[in-house]
C-alpha cells in the first residue's frame, strides 16, 4: 500500500489524530488564512479554501474559528504573515520524502526539520531532488463497508481517473482540477468519504523493515509533531507485521 495511504492507517490505529487536535486546528488555521489570503477569502471562487473549509468541519473546528481564520487571511483582523514553501529529502532505506511547511520563521524551521532528518538517518535534499517520484492527485477514501461498486460507478461517471480496493481502504483519485466535482458528485450518489484530500501519490515505493522501518516510523511522527509543517508525504511501504512491532 502507498506511503501515504499506510500512515494515515498507523495514526488512526494509534489514535494520534485525537491526542494532537490542538495540533491538527493549528495546522488547519493557517492554511485557511493562507488559503484566503492567496485567493480571497470566498469559497465559492477559492477552491484552495473551500478544501480547508471542508476539512476543518470535517475535524469538529468550530465555525467562528474558521471565519476568523479566513478575515485574518483577507486582512480584515490583524494576523502574522505566513510563508509557505517545501523540503525534500531521503529517509531511511533511501524513501523519498517531502515536506510541506508553513512559518513565520524561516530559519527557525529550516533547523528543526534539518535536525529531524539527521535524528532519524536521513538527509535533507535540494528542491527537486525527489518530487519527480510523486503526483499531485485528489485523494478521496473510503471505509470498506460501503459499497465498492456504487463508489466506483459514482466516481467513474464523475471524471475521477481510477477507483482502487487497497484491502483495508476504498480509494477514489482524481485529477488536483476535479477534485471537488468529483467529490461532490460522490456526495450526491449518499456516499459518505472518511478522508478527502489533495495529496501527492508516490510512484514507486521503497519497503522498510526492522530498524529502517522503526526510524522511518519515528521520523513521520516527529515531523507531524512539527508545528510548521503542514504535510508529509513518503514512499515507504512497510508490512502489517512490521507496523505490530514498531508500534507495539
Amino acid at each position: 500500500m502507498a506511503g501515504h495511504s499506510k500512515w494515515a492507517n498507523i495514526k488512526h490505529r494509534k489514535g494520534a489524530q485525537d491526542a494532537k487536535r490542538g495540533k491538527v486546528f493549528t495546522k488547519l488555521i493557517k492554511e485557511i488564512t493562507v488559503a484566503a489570503k492567496i485567493g480571497g477569502g470566498d469559497p465559492e471562487g477559492n477552491p484552495r479554501l473551500r478544501t480547508a473549509i471542508d476539512k476543518a468541519k470535517g475535524e469538529n473546528m468550530p465555525k467562528d474559528s474558521i471565519e476568523r481564520a479566513i478575515k485574518k487571511g483577507v486582512g480584515d483582523l490583524d494576523g502574522v504573515n505566513y510563508e509557505e514553501g517545501t523540503f525534500e529529502g531521503y529517509g531511511p532505506g533511501g524513501v523519498a520524502v517531502i515536506v510541506e511547511f508553513m512559518t513565520d520563521n524561516r530559519t527557525r524551521t529550516v533547523a528543526d526539520v534539518r535536525h529531524i532528518f539527521t535524528k532519524h538517518n536521513g538527509n535533507l535534499g535540494v528542491n527537486g531532488s525527489v518530487s519527480f517520484l510523486f503526483d499531485r492527485k485528489g485523494l478521496i477514501s473510503f471505509t470498506t463497508d460501503n459499497d465498492f461498486d456504487a463508489i466506483f460507478e459514482a466516481a467513474l461517471e464523475a471524471g475521477a481517473e481510477d477507483v482502487k480496493d487497497e484491502g483495508d481502504a476504498y480509494e477514489v483519485i482524481t485529477d488536483p482540477g476535479n477534485f471537488i466535482e468529483v467529490r461532490e458528485a460522490l456526495a450526491t450518489a449518499g456516499l459518505q468519504w472518511d478522508n478527502a484530500e489533495i495529496t501527492l501519490i508516490p510512484q514507486t515505493m521503497v519497503a522498510l523493515e526492522g530498524k529502517q522501518a522503526e526510524q522511518m516510523l519515528k521520523m513521520m511522527d516527529k515531523l507531524e509533531d512539527n508545528d510548521d509543517v503542514q504535510n508529509v508525504y513518503a514512499n515507504f511501504d512497510i508490512s502489517d507485521d512490521e507496523i505490530e512491532k514498531v508500534m507495539g
